[in-house]
């Protein structure tokens, strides 16, 4: 707090008291990048998201810095510019940040784009609680409109293929656990040993947004886990013994097939929509907390509409 002088006497001769000029304590003269470690250890971001939100902040360090992202081979190794977080309040940037998110997503994908611009939103809104800067500059910038992807979802034969490759434990059981509970790729790949409660059949998670919670599986991970696990009391469930690649975006990448783990989540509630798992059931198995959420996956997939209109093909009944 800082006090400003007086020079003037108040009505009827009387000595008017200072005012007080409040400065926040906690406002630094930091750079950006300061400020998003502030942000990811202050703000409760669950562990398992942090990794995703610093990736997304740094990819906003260039446009905030009034530079295009890097994309392709160039963004590997290159630096975001270092500048001031009270930057962000510059009267110039929103103009000039519009026109550089504008050029990302006509490069990016809309998903993308969408996340990462939330979570700017989350950080700068922090930043103006601590009162670090007053303004939004991404305020007059839209999200993309993503249309849904409805091949994301694995065919059962696909699935059932997958189980016949021969690879290692490790991977088989990982597989069989993320189909089998519908969970996220990295509430499983971050699942401890003592998290497991086997005769359950189920483990205890950090789940989105940093909540506990239980995942459920059958009896095709219930098999495989002994051999896992072995002897092993406490650790990490998920082993390994290979160094992961320089540059490795994510964990939801399978290093024996290539795809994404995510899409094992996304068959799994496929499939079970369309064995007509209920409504009530279904947000509560991959835990989302709307209904609207599921929408994207709780659509029959292609073989199910396919088997459904071969079973109304009035030429095929007369066959029979």
């Amino acid at each position: 707090m800082t006090i400003e002088p007086v020079t003037e006497l108040g009505s009827g001769g009387a000595l008017r008291l200072p005012r007080a000029r409040v400065v926040p304590l906690s406002a630094p003269r930091a750079s950006y990048d300061t400020a998003v470690e502030r942000y990811l250890t202050g703000a409760g971001i669950a562990e398992s998201s942090t990794r995703i939100y610093r990736i997304s902040l740094t990819t906003w360090g260039w446009m905030l810095g009034g530079e295009p992202t890097p994309t392709g081979p160039a963004r590997r190794g290159a630096k975001p510019p270092v500048f001031p977080v009270a930057a962000i309040d510059d009267p110039a940037l929103p103009e000039v940040l519009a026109e550089l998110a504008a050029a990302r997503a006509d490069e990016m994908d809309a998903d993308t784009v969408n996340r990462e611009l939330s979570i700017a939103r989350k950080a700068i809104g922090w930043w103006q609680r601590q009162g670090w800067i007053e303004g939004d500059p991404t305020i007059g910038i839209e999200r993309r409109p993503a249309p849904p992807d409805r091949t994301k979802a694995l065919a059962e034969n696909q699935i059932a293929a997958l189980w016949r490759l021969d690879v290692a434990l490790r991977e088989k059981t990982q597989w069989k656990m993320l189909y089998e509970s519908a969970a996220r790729a990295d509430e499983v790949l971050c699942l401890n040993v003592e998290d497991l409660y086997p005769q359950d059949k189920r483990g205890r998670i950090t789940a989105k947004g940093g909540a506990t919670e239980w995942i459920h599986w059958q009896s095709g991970t219930a098999q495989l886990l002994p051999r896992l696990i072995a002897r092993r009391t406490r650790g990490p469930l998920f082993l390994t013994d290979r160094k992961a690649p320089a540059g490795t975006p994510t964990l939801d990448v399978c290093p024996e097939t290539g795809r994404a783990l995510h899409r094992l989540r996304h068959s799994a509630l496929t499939h079970d929509a369309e064995d007509g798992t209920s409504t009530p059931m279904l947000p509560a198995r991959s835990r989302h907390a709307s209904v609207r959420s599921l929408e994207r996956y709780a659509r029959p997939g292609v073989d199910s509409v396919a088997r459904h209109v071969a079973e109304r093909d009035p030429a095929a009944r007369r066959r029979t």
